[in-house]
């Protein structure tokens, strides 16, 4: 009796074990049939960024793919039909007649009407049917073509212009072997706003969880960061390190950081500082962190030329400070600022530079301060070709340059 009550047990146990198993089996042989999920619909679109000139058309798909239990109808927002008309607006989708399976695109058709830039968005009835979350579209409605074309031109002209100004100072230093007329107060905040710029992009671009952040906060937003704009901090850093270090090898006078600059960077070390505090109480995200990194970047930009004109009207000479440099530079700024206007145009987006006038702004003062350079190379010292004897600030000690100039404090 015990022994067929023992066999009784493990029939028991093994059907309790067995049939669990063998329904979660049939579920999984249910639920997935040539690696199809059913899991729900989901509709998304294909690309998600599209550009329209004005007058013409482009398509793109509208996917949708998954279990479908019933027929419904996606219809298209119709809040930009005068920037942009649709076709067609609603797209029925019936579901399939065997195994609930749907896997289709269906061709979807914009002409630009006016310029502008929006998301095209739509929505399923009934709704919660289908998983529409991606069933969204990034529309750029363009005047010109050509203009995109020049603009892209123009963008790579002044990323090239930008790179390249780092090094006709470091060529002059080292023809020259001497710092002196370089302010130090210029390239130490130089190195700080360029380092947590290549802090911010680095960060945004290679870390998925703080793009993550960023996404959560703008769902349908691009990560703002390119691949050239990480090229490019990383590089300006470097550059910018190599000059510091000229300083530390050729002759440099009495020429050091001054205690105002020193003063500054204190500010921003309190600011990282704090801002990493923030973090660590869980009161700030990483991405309010990288968001603190740009603004002091956007302060480095503010103030970092006043130390080298200040050095400039003191020395009454600009020897010893590269005009190549800003030439470069000031090439760069106007492009810069020539673009975000063909850009306004083309796609009437104002608003990006007057209703947020900050990068626009940034861009204008300095071109300003390359102005003010060129003036005083080429009109107010322009037959100096040495140094003045002044006053160095931060000790208050008496210096004396005796840069020679000529052909050597110049590229060819």
């Amino acid at each position: 009796m015990v022994a067929i009550r023992r066999i009784a047990g493990g029939i028991t146990t093994m059907k309790t074990t067995v049939v669990p198993l063998l329904l979660v089996l049939w579920l999984t042989l249910l639920c997935g049939v040539d690696g199809q999920t059913t899991i729900g619909a989901t509709v998304v679109t294909d690309p998600q960024d599209i550009t329209v000139i004005v007058g013409q058309r482009n398509e793109f798909l509208l996917k949708v793919r998954g279990v479908l239990a019933q027929s419904v109808v996606f219809n298209f927002s119709t809040e930009h039909s005068d920037l942009i008309s649709v076709s067609p607006a609603t797209v029925p989708i019936d579901a399939p007649a065997t195994g609930g399976f749907i896997d289709e695109a269906y061709e979807i058709t914009l002409v630009g009407q006016s310029p502008g830039q929006f998301d095209l968005i739509g929505e399923i009835l009934p709704k919660g049917a289908i998983d529409d979350a991606l069933a969204f579209i990034r529309v750029t409605v363009a005047n010109s073509k050509a203009i995109i074309v020049i603009s892209d031109i123009i963008g790579w002209i002044y990323f090239a212009a930008w790179t390249i100004s780092f090094w006709p100072q470091m060529i002059i230093n080292y023809r020259r072997k001497s710092v002196v007329g370089l302010s130090f107060d210029f390239l130490a905040l130089n190195l700080v706003g360029h380092s947590v710029y290549a802090a911010f992009n680095l960060a945004l671009f290679w870390s998925v969880y703080i793009e993550g952040e960023y996404f959560d906060r703008n769902p349908r937003g691009l990560n703002p960061v390119l691949p050239n704009d990480v090229a490019f901090s990383i590089h300006a850093t470097l550059a910018t390190m190599l000059t510091l270090g000229q300083c530390f090898i050729y002759e440099r006078g009495d020429q050091k950081v001054s205690r105002y600059a020193w003063g500054i960077m204190g500010i921003f070390v309190i600011v990282v500082l704090v801002a990493g505090i923030l973090v660590g109480t869980e009161t700030f995200h990483w991405l309010d962190f990288l968001y603190v990194l740009s603004y002091i970047k956007l302060s480095v930009t503010l103030i970092k030329y006043i130390p080298q004109a200040v050095l400039n009207f003191q020395r009454k000479s600009t020897v010893g400070w590269s005009i190549e440099n800003v030439l470069l530079d000031f090439t760069g700024g106007m492009l810069s600022m020539l673009q975000m206007l063909l850009n306004g145009y083309n796609y009437d987006d104002w608003a990006s530079i007057f209703g947020d006038p900050t990068k626009f702004g940034l861009g204008l003062f300095s071109v300003l301060f390359d102005i003010l350079f060129m003036v005083q190379h080429y009109v107010l010292y322009r037959n100096r070709t040495d140094g003045k004897t002044f006053k160095d600030e931060s000790t208050g000690t008496t210096t004396t340059n005796t840069s020679t100039g000529g052909s050597a404090d110049s590229l060819p």
